[in-house]
C-alpha cells in the first residue's frame, strides 16, 4: 500500500504545489481522493497508472478539489479505457457532472457513474472499506476513512500438530473453509488466532478540527488540513480551515499513529513554520509536499 500526495496547496496553485489530490495505491487499484487541476500530470510524474483508477472521491465541490476531472476523464478516454469509472461526491455533484463530462469535443469511451457521498456512506470491498464522515468546512464536506480488512493470524504449528501440511489446505482454512484430513474435518477456528489489525487512513479534507471524526483516528494515519500557522488562526476560523498546531492537537488527542499536513496556504514558500508548530505538539508530524510517497 502506498499514499502518493499529488497536490497539496490551498485554493491557488504555486510553482511547487498543485491543487488537492491524493492517490492511494492498494494491490492493483488506484483510489483517488479529490482531483484538483493537474492531477493527471501528477499521476504521470509519479508513475501512478491513471488507467488503474477505478474510483474517485470528491470530498466537496470547491473547484480546487474537482477541476482536474475533465482532463483526467478525457485522457482516460483517449487512452482506450472501457472499464467504468465511479465518482463519489456530495449532493449537487449531479448538477455539475454533465458540464464537467461535456467539456471539450471528444468521444467518451467508457461509462462514468456519479454516486452520492453523504451521511452514512460506506463502501464495502473484499479487502477494504471506505466511510464518509461529515466535517466542519464552509460547504458540505466529507472526510474519508479507509479501513483495510485483515484476516486472523494463521497458526502453522497448530496446523502441523493436526496433521496438515503446507499447501492448499492452509489457504482454505485462512479463507474460513474447513478441510478434511484422515477422515476428520478440521475447522478454521482450530488453526486461527487473533484478528490482525489492518491499516487505517483518515483524510479530513478541508475542515476545522472536527470532534465527530475523533473516534475514527485512533491508531490511524491522519492526513489533516493544515492550511495556516498559529498567527493566522482568525483566518482559519473565518474560512473553516485548521492551523498546523490545531491539527497536531487533534491528532494527539485522537491517538493518531502519524500525521501529515496538507492544503498548505500558498503564502508559505517555506513550510518550516508549519512543521515546527505541529511538532511541538505531535512529534514526527510531516508537512506533505507534492509527489511525496508514503509506503505502508
Amino acid at each position: 500500500m502506498e499514499i502518493v500526495f499529488l497536490g497539496t496547496t490551498a485554493a491557488i496553485p504555486t510553482a511547487d504545489r498543485g491543487h488537492s489530490a491524493i492517490a492511494l495505491k492498494y494491490h492493483n487499484e488506484v483510489i483517488l481522493w479529490d482531483c484538483g487541476e493537474g492531477t493527471q500530470r501528477q499521476l504521470i510524474r509519479t508513475k501512478t497508472s491513471y488507467m488503474k483508477v477505478r474510483r474517485i472521491f470528491v470530498t466537496h465541490l470547491h473547484g480546487d478539489h474537482l477541476l482536474g476531472l475533465p482532463g483526467l476523464i478525457q485522457t482516460l478516454s483517449f487512452s482506450g479505457r472501457s472499464e467504468p469509472l465511479k465518482i463519489y461526491a456530495p449532493r449537487g455533484a449531479e448538477k455539475i457532472g454533465g458540464a464537467l463530462l461535456g467539456m471539450g469535443e471528444y468521444e467518451l469511451g467508457f461509462p462514468v457513474e456519479i454516486e452520492p457521498l453523504g451521511d452514512g456512506f460506506r463502501l464495502e470491498e473484499e479487502r477494504y472499506t471506505i466511510e464518509a464522515v461529515r466535517v466542519d468546512h464552509s460547504t458540505l464536506t466529507y472526510a474519508l476513512v479507509f479501513n483495510e480488512k485483515k484476516g486472523r493470524e494463521f497458526l502453522p504449528e497448530k496446523a502441523k500438530s493436526l496433521g496438515l501440511r503446507p499447501g492448499p489446505a492452509y489457504s482454505k482454512l485462512q479463507r474460513g473453509e474447513r478441510v478434511q484430513v484422515g477422515g476428520r474435518w478440521i475447522e478454521p477456528e482450530e488453526v486461527l488466532g487473533q484478528q490482525k489489525a489492518g491499516i487505517r487512513i483518515v483524510y479530513t479534507s478541508d475542515t476545522r478540527p472536527c470532534p465527530r471524526l475523533k473516534e475514527y483516528c485512533k491508531d490511524a494515519i491522519l492526513i489533516h488540513d493544515g492550511t495556516f500557522d498559529d498567527s493566522l488562526r482568525e483566518n482559519a476560523l473565518e474560512t473553516r480551515h485548521s492551523t498546523a498546531a490545531e491539527a497536531a492537537a487533534f491528532a494527539k488527542e485522537a491517538g493518531a499513529k502519524a500525521l501529515y499536513l496538507t492544503h498548505v496556504s500558498p503564502r508559505y514558500e517555506d513550510d518550516t513554520i508549519l512543521a515546527e508548530q505541529a511538532r511541538r505538539i505531535f512529534p514526527g508530524a510531516i508537512v506533505a509536499r507534492d509527489l511525496m510517497r508514503v509506503t505502508l
